[in-house]
């Protein structure tokens, strides 16, 4: 199908609302603004599906901003599961105050990830108390604690409870827009292929890294173009720009852009966007 580039510049992640309660590796809070433009195509009945739902930034942004009246967000990891089905239950206000009245040690750290095997609630605590004290926010096995951190603040260096606080507030205030599923991201997806008021935001592990971040990584991805080959709503996927994912979108007749972004560590690289028309995003030939 070829592909273009979008003309913008690599979006500064700090000119974004952030929404999010999760520092998540691989996050698309540098989309947002992007993704606007492909969510002003909704209609009337429109909803938002989000199969790989991770830190929901996507999610939690179509809802604030009201593109959107409802968002079905699924994902397959315990921890992360977890923690939002505390948000968005009435079990919030526990968990507020559990961060709240955190202090971030190294045994105060471990003595929540112990309790994380004690319930819904204790497991998602225990999973914020992970993301903000572990190295890049990375939840997946292996992953160690932050040392320097932030201007030499050590372990606590993204504990910052009272905007944790006020964030997942505001998603609980929105609560009765979501439906959170548990489960298969493929399940969802099948169950939903004809389903013309659908809009498919698809941001799978990435295809490389993947085995670093994540704890679910092994993902069929060309199976993830055949469905959305199927797909009767609208879609938008987010890969990393190689070879072998321009060439199952090829295989499949999938029109691409690649669009800038900047990594964690302030390098600048290309990212893919695959979707089912680029009617909504302006761009130039490369």
């Amino acid at each position: 199908m070829g592909s273009f580039a979008t003309r913008q510049n690599v979006i500064n992640v700090a000119s974004v609302p952030q929404r999010s309660p999760f520092r998540y590796p691989g996050g698309k809070t540098w989309l947002v603004p992007t993704a606007r433009k492909w969510f002003a195509q909704a209609h009337v009945g429109s909803h938002l599906i989000e199969p790989f739902a991770g830190g929901g930034i996507i999610s939690l942004t179509a809802i604030a901003e009201h593109f959107f009246s409802h968002a079905v967000m699924v994902e397959m990891d315990d921890d992360i599961a977890a923690t939002w089905q505390t948000i968005l239950s009435d079990d919030c206000q526990w968990i507020i105050e559990r961060i709240a009245s955190f202090h971030v040690t190294i045994e105060n750290v471990n003595e929540a990830i112990s309790h994380s095997k004690e319930g819904t609630k204790e497991l998602a605590f225990s999973t914020i108390v992970r993301n903000r004290t572990n190295h890049g926010g990375i939840l997946a096995k292996g992953s160690g604690h932050i040392k320097t951190g932030e201007n030499g603040r050590g372990l606590s260096s993204r504990w910052y409870a009272r905007t944790l606080i006020k964030r997942i507030r505001e998603i609980n205030k929105m609560r009765h827009c979501f439906t959170f599923i548990h489960g298969d991201a493929f399940e969802v997806m099948e169950r939903c292929l004809k389903d013309e008021d659908a809009f498919f935001f698809i941001d799978p592990p990435y295809t490389v890294a993947g085995r670093r971040l994540y704890t679910h990584y092994e993902v069929d991805h060309h199976r993830i173009f055949e469905l959305v080959s199927q797909m009767r709503g609208c879609f938008l996927l987010t890969y990393d720009d190689t070879p072998e994912v321009r060439s199952w979108a090829d295989s499949f007749g999938l029109p691409y852009r690649t669009i800038p972004m900047q990594t964690t560590h302030l390098v600048t690289k290309e990212e893919l966007l695959i979707s089912n028309d680029f009617e909504w995003l302006s761009e130039s030939p490369i």
